[in-house]
């Protein structure tokens, strides 16, 4: 079996429609997103793209956030969306689970196991990261929301993996990142049109545009930026 993780799209649609162009040529047997895929510029757009590539879906602390929230971001992404889309991304259930051979039991949840807006990183101690995952019954954990790619071995503890951000990177540059997950687990890097995006971002009209411009699609954060601040807002 072959699956491609999609975490954190956040409205970026030209990314999004990079990534499952990619996606198609390998063929893969299962699209799971990973969760906050409303947050952002084009929530209707990116969310009808998922449905019809049949993903299966996992809900984020920024889904959330826009079915619930007050943020100006979040009542422009709800407002976006009709009664049938909000219903729908309120019922994404927390985590989900495959079997993907030779990998074993692979868990899929937003952030962690425990909670859709805790914090691990590639930085995070060991026993940070054996507590997050604690409860995880699985060979594999799969999470995104700190928007950067790592691959983590912890005594005692599934092996974790960051899918990184398709729509809003922190890793010093726009190109899109997500997981293909098969014989071996690939970090993947799928690079477009990141100029135009961002004319079509600010055309939305979205509140706070400029915090997804300067940050994800002109560099202005890196990994080691993004680890550090997540880091700071880390608790235990």
């Amino acid at each position: 079996m072959r699956v491609a993780a999609l975490y954190d799209v956040h409205g970026n649609l030209p990314a999004l429609d990079a990534v499952l162009d990619e996606v198609e040529r390998e063929g893969v047997d299962a699209i799971v997103s990973g969760g906050d895929v409303v947050w952002g510029p084009m929530p209707a757009e990116c969310l009808e793209r998922l449905r019809a590539a049949n993903a299966r879906f996992v809900r984020g602390n920024a889904d959330r956030d826009v079915v619930w929230g007050s943020d100006p971001i979040d009542v422009f992404a709800r407002e976006r969306l009709s009664t049938e889309q909000r219903e729908f991304v309120a019922g994404w259930p927390l985590s989900l689970e495959l079997d993907v051979t030779p990998l074993g039991r692979v868990l899929f949840c937003h952030a962690t196991p425990r909670a859709d807006d805790d914090i691990v990183t590639r930085e995070t101690p060991d026993e940070g990261v054996a507590s997050a995952l604690a409860d995880a019954e699985a060979d594999l954990v799969v999470v995104g929301h700190t928007h950067v790619q790592f691959d983590r071995h912890v005594p005692d503890a599934p092996r974790l993996v960051n899918a990184g951000s398709v729509g809003m990177p922190y890793e010093g540059d726009p190109a899109a990142r997500w997981l293909l997950l098969g014989s071996a687990i690939e970090h993947r890097r799928t690079t477009y049109d990141a100029a135009a995006a961002v004319a079509r971002i600010y055309a939305s009209a979205m509140p706070q545009v400029e915090r997804l411009v300067e940050n994800a699609l002109r560099g202005g954060v890196t990994a080691d930026d993004a680890v550090r601040f997540f880091e700071s807002q880390r608790k235990g």
